[in-house]
């Protein structure tokens, strides 16, 4: 059964960035559409980003990383990652990984999640 794990959280200046690895464990992450959510606090979960299995050709992204967030997979290493930029307190939040078989924005599609890893964006 398909276990995700999320990595490469961490504290970040205003202004720097990060790069998220989520990761597969006891199968394959290859036919998996993947999506990116993250829970700032005191918030509920936010759909951050999202991309679809296989080729990975589409991808798509809330309106509030636009062009700072670009996400990507490596099926040869079985990793999709988050790289994050021109980061801001605003990001600060647990970033969680999840599969499913669409790339959507809502976390009702997604079969899978992972733990989350904690990003701190602070000065």
């Amino acid at each position: 059964q398909l276990q995700l794990v999320e990595s490469g959280g961490g504290l970040v200046q205003p202004g720097g960035s990060l790069r998220l690895s989520c990761a597969a464990s006891r199968s394959t992450l290859y036919s998996y559409a993947i999506g990116w959510f993250r829970q700032a606090p005191g918030k509920g979960r936010a759909w951050v980003s999202c991309i679809n299995g296989r080729g990975g050709s589409n991808t798509r992204y809330a309106d509030s990383v636009k062009g700072r967030f670009t996400i990507s997979r490596d099926n040869a290493k079985d990793t999709v990652y988050l790289e994050m930029s021109s980061l801001t307190p605003e990001d600060t939040a647990i970033y969680s990984c999840a599969a499913g078989w669409d790339c959507s924005n809502l976390g009702s599609d997604y079969d899978r999640w992972g733990q989350g890893t904690q990003v701190t964006v602070s000065s």
